[in-house]
């Protein structure tokens, strides 16, 4: 992970950060050659740690209007907390292709506390899914798994409603590497009440909503467009 840690922070980053804002020439320079070349290619803004593409739109969405003036191959994705959801129906409007929003929880309250989001809600996280999926575009949770309170009844429940009201695509279950006792402080809970169990969660999704894709990865168009149970790397 190469997020952003504080001098005074005992933490240290592994890699640093661009220095630099790219441009869309620069990003069309070498995107088209691997999107031209590359087995089953996909370009990404945006890796979770790594800051908020979105803050930067306008570059990303002159970048993929470019990029697909010299290909129509791969697939355009971007990796945000899907704060914006004007900037998010933009990016669609210029050929963005998928999408993955990281979130904790499916429920606001649990939600808040974490990210303490600066100028924007929850609800426009669920808002950017649900213009992805109106421009027919794969959209995916990057979903932080916590056992008691992932899965919990209550998580469970909001996490369908979740699906239902955005028509979600896929769910990347990711291990959430955290201290328990501060997530927990900082989130506010202290009894989470009925637990399903990890495993239970997912079978349960999985005959609700045998649409729903789990994996780990976004996926490649030839999966999204194509039959999305081959294994491409092979």
């Amino acid at each position: 992970c190469i997020s952003f840690q504080p001098e005074e922070e005992t933490i240290v980053s592994t890699q640093d950060r661009l220095t630099f804002k790219p441009t869309a020439e620069e990003i069309v320079e070498y995107t088209v050659p691997h999107l031209e070349t590359a087995p089953f290619p996909i370009v990404s803004f945006g890796q979770g740690c790594e800051g908020e593409p979105l803050l930067m739109w306008k570059t990303i969405r002159e970048s993929i209007l470019e990029i697909r003036k010299h290909t129509q191959k791969g697939s355009i994705n971007i990796n945000t907390n899907g704060s914006d959801p004007v900037a998010v129906r933009a990016l669609c409007e210029a050929g963005l292709n998928s999408i993955r929003v990281s979130t904790n929880s499916a429920r606001r309250e649990l939600y808040m506390p974490y990210y303490r989001p600066n100028n924007y809600e929850f609800e426009d996280i669920i808002e950017s899914l649900k213009v992805v999926r109106e421009f027919g575009g794969w959209t995916s949770i990057n979903y932080f798994v916590f056992p008691g309170l992932t899965d919990s009844v209550e998580e469970y429940e909001a996490l369908r409603q979740l699906i239902i009201d955005t028509d979600l695509q896929m769910i990347q279950w990711r291990n959430f590497n955290i201290d328990p006792d501060w997530y927990l402080g900082k989130v506010g809970v202290h009894q989470t009440g009925e637990i399903l169990g990890i495993r239970q969660v997912m079978d349960l999704l999985n005959e609700e909503f045998p649409h729903l894709k789990f994996g780990y990865f976004n996926p490649p168009i030839e999966r999204i467009k194509g039959n999305y149970e081959k294994d491409f790397a092979h």
